[in-house]
């Protein structure tokens, strides 16, 4: 039974990396459907407090709350088979997109043909926000925490707004209800912890940041290694998500270290947003036409693209499996727990912000503004998979 379920697992994870457009506040009203209403592998409770977790560190979001699901769900094998089965199909278009850039000429038709999958998206967002807000927004504290996230998050559009913006609603939510904390339970937690373990999550982060660190600036090694330092540092310092990756990567790969040119990064952004997937992978085409531009062959371009989503994810998907194991524990903790519905309510402002910056291209268009609806009421009202209905917008882009 328990390897059944294993086998569900899997399939859900498939069917989410295949459908999981719009970046990683329209991921999470995807992780919902599949991972809790669909087949309840977590609870709502569960999965909203994952993605506030992904929040706070450092690494792409989406990818963080998924393993942290597996995690729950099969132990650290699983958690890692989810992480390869989620990254390497768009991390594979990715790469071969570097190795044939010169040959995209019709990427503008592919562009056109899939332009009905952005309202898609926005309708699977607006369906996450309202299930959401139901299930958390429950009292005026929740409500006005929610308002004041989403539009802190749309005014200031700031890396740095999401993990302070979780801190002060946790903060604000345990100061409502301060009890003493459970003194056992932070010793049960601290017993727990494994020295040596921790010692290796650490030392493996700061190692490896240090030889980066050193190799980048004497630069007596390969370009493979350079970038691989690149990206582990940029995966370190990244909050946020996919939306702070594209800023910090054009800043160091096009305007300071030009390993591309500004029209092959652009392009390649254009193609990573209509792919499903994390927006990570975008890393992969980076590292592949960076290897590409410097001479490399197709085999070293495809070490490339294998280094640059590699790189970029490391940092996040080992702080993620070292915090999840003592989760549990780790929330029991009055103040902690007392913290989670203010975050969750932050979690839910964020995915109503995501909604507007996601409508802001599509302006008012009548047809896409329909989708939005169509789309919304669809997963609302019936079991239908969002991979049918992403289909169906694929069919209509080519139609019409």
């Amino acid at each position: 039974m328990k390897a059944s379920r294993k086998l569900l697992f899997i399939k859900d994870v498939l069917l989410f990396t295949f459908s999981a457009f719009g970046g990683a506040q329209a991921h999470i009203s995807l992780l919902l459907k599949y991972f809790v209403k669909q087949t309840p592998f977590v609870t709502e409770e569960e999965l909203l407090e994952l993605n506030a977790l992904a929040q706070i560190l450092p690494g792409p979001a989406s990818t963080q709350t998924l393993v942290g699901i597996a995690y729950k769900v099969g132990g650290l094998k699983l958690a890692l088979l989810t992480f390869l089965i989620w990254i390497i199909p768009s991390a594979a278009v990715m790469t071969l997109a570097g190795i044939y850039f010169a040959q995209f000429d019709q990427k503008e038709k592919f562009i056109i043909i899939l332009k009905y999958i952005q309202p898609i998206a926005l309708g699977i967002v607006a369906f996450g926000a309202y299930h959401l807000s139901r299930k958390v927004l429950v009292n005026q504290i929740s409500v006005f925490l929610a308002i004041a996230a989403a539009i802190v998050t749309l005014v200031l559009r700031n890396a740095y707004v999401f993990p302070l913006a979780i801190l002060v609603g946790g903060m604000i939510s345990s100061a409502l209800e301060t009890h003493g904390e459970e003194s056992a339970i932070r010793t049960k937690l601290l017993s727990n912890i494994n020295p040596k373990k921790l010692g290796y999550f650490l030392g493996l982060l700061l190692f490896l940041a240090l030889l980066g660190a050193i190799i980048n600036r004497t630069s007596p090694f390969s370009l493979p290694v350079r970038l691989f330092e690149n990206f582990y540092r940029n995966g370190i310092l990244i909050f946020g998500g996919g939306q702070v990756l594209v800023p910090l990567m054009f800043t160091e790969f096009v305007q300071m270290k030009h390993y591309l040119t500004s029209s092959g990064f652009l392009s390649g952004f254009a193609l990573q947003q209509v792919l499903p997937g994390p927006t990570f992978s975008f890393t992969s085409y980076l590292g592949t036409l960076s290897m590409k531009n410097f001479g490399y062959g197709i085999y070293g371009q495809i070490a490339g693209g294998f280094i640059g989503v590699f790189g970029i994810n490391l940092p996040g998907l080992i702080l993620v499996l070292f915090i999840v194991p003592f989760w549990e524990d780790l929330k029991k903790i009055t103040r902690i727990k007392r913290s989670l519905s203010g975050i969750n309510a932050v979690s839910v402002g964020f995915i109503i912000a995501a909604f507007f910056l996601l409508f802001q291209p599509i302006g008012f268009d009548i047809l896409s503004i329909t989708l939005v609806i169509i789309t919304f009421l669809i997963l609302n009202f019936t079991r239908i998979s969002p991979p049918f209905i992403i289909l169906a917008g694929v069919l209509l882009g080519y139609l019409i």
